[in-house]
């Protein structure tokens, strides 16, 4: 169901005195705080406007309306863009709340954040990632359109709906939006609209010191409907021609869309207009009351908006809930005449996951040898029937990850010659694009009503890592899969082997990095994972092997982040040993060697130190009892994260350098992880606590 319009634009004296009532606020606003980006929000705001009261289809009264459209600033330095439209349309966002710009505590941040302010669909600053978060929102509708409503012509389903951004020339220059524009173009994503503001300025001035490309030119290779509009005659955006280009935009279904729309930045003000300075810091008094005497704003007011102003944009309300009703009876009748997919729906839209789904998973019989991710391979493959909103891919790395849901159906456009391509297919083949993947799949959540993962190599993780720590910002639940997790790799060398990764993913707030010793923990996790999705929404990232690791019978205690694996032969264990993933095993076979000495030894796999944290104390305690002191930690990378618990006398047996290229029995061996060294570690730390 796209949104009606009318064919031409209607535009008042009252339009054009709220489009200068966005001007003043936002100069307003950056010259109270003494801080901010006033240039941008001053000659966007036409824009801005047209899209919130012209064209798109939202309702402030409910900006979690699943019918509604998105929009994106993806630069999101000039919140102030966004947030004069959000107040002026009647969202959750008062006169107050823009006079408290950018100060502690308020809803107007100085970067938009997502989940902090009513109409905010994402956190936007990092440039670039805006934009790619858009193509993954147009993924996730064409996704949940197939889930849902499939067979419905186009335009005529209560899950059509228009993706909007706003992109820079700083968006534009990120390599991120190249990637995820790439992307877009090869999946024919109609339903996805930049638009381009073209104002050639960034922080060091004019843009022609960086940036000379023919972005149309660039974007028409990708695959993109493009066009340009040029100002009005005084230098102004438009309105006129952005709406004819807007609504041609939306009409073009085959391809993604990009306006060029040439804009001056801080626009009108006499001396600041065309200035970098405006870019990025207050206009001054002066500056102020000359833009409010040539707009006719009174330069002794300040946050002037007219009551005529506010009623006339307030109607945004009106047409809100026109159109939610609207679409509320579109969607009762599909109700009526697909009850299945209705339940579908109602289950998703909840959070919830089907009854009987755990009886799905797989258990893996002790004793055998799996690699980690052929196991996650095995549980996606078992949960794909009974979790259709569940779908995702590789960085062209499918083969190596097992990121195959389904090998018999591919997201991709129709008109693509693979023989199981399908624009409602449940694989994504998000290509060698790594940092525009992640950024993707927070879009893809962001959007809601299905469920993301997306896969590489750990070591290509810092390819990634902004986009993983946006996730985490954003509390977004997507998962990582993350495979080849250490020198087991082998031969593919230094390059591929991550050493410091684990820590330093570890180390970003908020996201819960899991490492399995085996398949059974590799099917907890996912279970884990899964049931977090809406009671506990957080990325999460699976580090999974490429070698075959030992097999242990399953232990429900490993959705606890951390467990008492294989317990001392004495009531009170002399010597705790710690382990993750593939070092587990050391553990284990290095308990033996103890044992035999008469040394009691306890061992502790800890899949997940976030979840482990999260825990009651005296399960912690439990696993780890304080008094006993001797403890070693196991792990195939840095040691960073484990001094925290093997304390002064504790041993750490870790990788300190990067790898080589050798077989991983050869590197194992080489670098110390053996049980003999691992045992010869708890021997010190034992020494350590007697001496």
């Amino acid at each position: 169901m796209s949104t009606q319009t009318p064919d031409t634009l209607e535009w008042t004296d009252i339009d054009r005195r709220a489009v200068d009532t966005a001007r003043v606020l936002a100069a307003d606003a950056v010259q109270q705080v003494g801080n901010g980006h006033p240039g941008t929000a001053m000659s966007l705001a036409p824009a801005a406007y047209t899209l919130f009261q012209k064209v798109m289809r939202h309702d402030p009264a409910d900006p979690e309306w699943t019918g509604r459209d998105r929009f994106v600033l993806s630069p999101g330095h000039t919140s102030l863009t966004l947030y004069t439209q959000l107040y002026l349309a009647g969202y959750e966002l008062g006169l107050d709340d823009l006079k408290a710009f950018r100060t502690h505590g308020s809803k107007t941040p100085g970067h938009p954040e997502y989940g902090h302010t009513a109409g905010v669909e994402t956190t936007t600053g990092p440039l670039g990632q805006g934009a790619a978060n858009a193509v993954g929102m147009a993924m996730a509708a064409r996704y949940e359109r197939g889930l849902f409503d499939p067979e419905a012509p186009a335009g005529e389903s209560p899950f059509d709906h228009v993706i909007w951004a706003i992109v820079s020339d700083g968006d534009l220059q990120e390599g991120v939006s190249g990637e995820a524009s790439s992307l877009a173009g090869h999946q024919k994503l109609g339903n996805l609209v930049f638009l381009y503001d073209d104002n050639h300025i960034s922080i060091e001035g004019d843009t022609a010191t960086a940036f000379s490309e023919d972005v149309l030119k660039r974007y028409e290779a990708y695959g993109w409907h493009t066009q340009r509009i040029e100002p009005a005659e005084n230098g102004d955006v438009d309105v006129h021609a952005l709406y004819a280009a807007l609504t041609a935009a939306r009409a073009e279904t085959g391809r993604p869309s990009i306006i060029a729309m040439r804009t001056i930045i801080a626009w009108p003000a006499p001396n600041a207009q065309n200035t970098e300075a405006a870019h990025g810091s207050a206009l001054g008094a002066d500056e102020v009351a000359a833009t409010k005497r040539v707009l006719g704003f009174d330069p002794e007011k300040t946050f002037e908006v007219a009551d005529e102003v506010l009623a006339h944009t307030r109607r945004a309300l009106d047409r809100g809930a026109e159109a939610h009703a609207a679409w509320d009876k579109q969607l009762a009748g599909w109700r009526s005449g697909e009850p299945e997919r209705a339940r579908l729906f109602d289950r998703v839209v909840a959070g919830q996951l089907p009854e009987g789904w755990e009886e799905s998973l797989p258990v893996f019989e002790e004793g055998g040898s799996v690699a980690t991710r052929a196991a996650s391979g095995k549980v996606l493959q078992a949960l794909g029937p009974v979790l259709p909103e569940l779908w995702g891919g590789s960085a062209d790395l499918a083969g190596s990850n097992n990121t195959t849901i389904d090998t018999s159906s591919s997201f991709l456009p129709e008109g693509n010659p693979l023989p199981e391509a399908s624009p409602y297919g449940r694989t994504v083949h998000f290509g060698i694009r790594e940092f525009s993947m992640a950024a993707e799949m927070n879009g893809v959540a962001l959007h809601g009503n299905t469920r993301i993962y997306g896969g590489t190599f750990l070591t290509f993780s810092d390819y990634m890592r902004n986009a993983v720590r946006m996730s985490a910002l954003m509390q977004l639940p997507v998962t990582y899969v993350w495979t080849h997790d250490s020198i087991g790799l082998g031969e593919d060398g230094p390059t591929h082997q991550p050493v410091e990764h684990l820590a330093a993913l570890r180390a970003i707030p908020g996201l819960n990095v899991v490492r399995p010793a085996d398949a059974n923990e590799t099917a907890a996790a996912w279970a884990e994972i899964l049931k977090r999705h809406a009671t506990h929404p957080a990325p999460h990232g699976l580090a999974l092997t490429r070698q075959g690791v030992p097999t242990y019978a399953p232990n429900p205690d490993a959705a606890k982040g951390g467990y008492v694996l294989r317990e001392s032969s004495t009531e009170t264990p002399e010597v705790i040993i710690v382990a993750t993933g593939s070092e587990v095993q050391l553990a284990v076979a290095a308990r033996e060697l103890l044992e035999a000495e008469g040394t009691g030894t306890r061992v502790v796999s800890m899949p997940s130190v976030e979840w482990f944290e999260e825990q009651p104390r005296a399960y912690r305690e439990s696993v780890l009892p304080p008094a006993v002191r001797a403890r070693v930690a196991v792990e195939a990378g840095i040691g960073l994260t484990w001094y925290r618990y093997v304390g002064d006398a504790g041993r750490i047996v870790s990788l300190e350098h990067f790898g080589a290229s050798a077989d991983a029995k050869t590197l194992f061996a080489e670098y110390g992880f053996t049980p003999e060294n691992v045992a010869a570690a708890a021997r010190e730390s034992l020494a350590a606590t007697r001496g």
